[in-house]
């Protein structure tokens, strides 16, 4: 969307951010097809540093990519229906133990693609510059250990490991979780991102997962749901996107409020190892680099 701003006549506050933030909610609405969840991050977005007259723009994007995906494949939800809910009490246990957990881990997840979106220090990168192939290629190979070591449960988006967890018919190893992250820093740092979003809700579920060995209160179903809002949120530290996004995703009503309760403990813990949300500095990065690049041809 921010591309195509150079391509056709916007308003300059349209250009300089509305359109990277209405590409990003029109994603989140069509790929999932969550168009709540698309509206509901561009606000949550916006209300930390867009400027409100961005609004219709970034709106009438999400309601168009929504009717697309609509169109195109139907009306469906990402994960299926589940029925997971917690009783109030004991169980809420594992609320704040997700939360913690994963908004810890995600907020580590977040600060190492910050720090690899600055440029990599060292040797290592001006290896990565001088030799940008051969550098993918090596992390190439890092993913395909990891990849080995996870019985190939970490390549793609791992969409059909996180059914098959929430469906409960999943036989993966229990190191999943901690394995789809890794992948997924490695996958970034080579400098083809393989998704951040798609990934850290498949990571989530698998911590969830793990999770549920030590809450034995609570039902795993639930527990796995609660890790992914809870990582998911830890990663990109906009909470009501989390659980709006989960609860789209699985139509599980029942969850709201522990889901809520665990997205908000995620990014407190998330703001403790990473005080810059991830997607808030990437677009800065990016109107950075395009105005760098636009001085440098103008200079020419």
């Amino acid at each position: 969307m921010h591309k195509l701003g150079s391509l056709a006549r916007f308003p300059k506050h349209d250009v300089e951010k509305g359109l990277i933030l209405a590409g990003g909610a029109a994603g989140v609405a069509a790929a999932f097809n969550t168009p709540l969840a698309g509206i509901v991050f561009a606000i949550e977005e916006m209300s930390r540093s867009f400027e409100e007259h961005n609004s219709s723009t970034i709106l009438m994007t999400v309601i168009i990519a929504g009717i697309t995906s609509l169109a195109l494949l139907g009306n469906y939800s990402y994960f299926g229906h589940t029925s997971e809910s917690l009783a109030f009490g004991k169980e809420w246990s594992a609320v704040i133990y997700c939360g913690i957990v994963g908004g810890l881990l995600g907020g580590i997840f977040a600060r190492i693609l910050i720090e690899a979106n600055k440029g990599i220090e060292g040797s290592l990168g001006r290896w990565m510059k001088a030799e940008p192939v051969k550098f993918a290629a090596a992390c190439g190979f890092i993913l395909a250990l990891i990849g080995l070591a996870s019985g190939s449960t970490t390549y793609g988006s791992g969409y059909s490991e996180a059914k098959t967890l929430l469906d409960g018919n999943a036989v993966l190893p229990e190191s999943f979780g901690i394995l789809k992250m890794l992948a997924s820093i490695v996958s970034y740092v080579s400098g083809i991102p393989g998704g951040i979003m798609a990934p850290s809700l498949s990571a989530g579920a698998g911590l969830g997962a793990n999770m549920a060995h030590f809450v034995t209160s609570a039902p795993a179903g639930a527990t796995i749901i609660l890790g992914m809002v809870a990582y998911f949120a830890g990663v990109t530290q906009a909470p009501i996107t989390a659980f709006v996004i989960v609860i789209e995703m699985t139509d599980n009503h029942e969850m709201v409020l522990p889901l809520m309760a665990a997205a908000f403990i995620a990014k407190l813990c998330s703001r403790l190892v990473c005080p810059t949300p991830l997607f808030h500095t990437m677009a800065h990065n990016l109107l950075g680099k395009s105005s760098a690049s636009r001085k440098s041809a103008e200079s020419k």
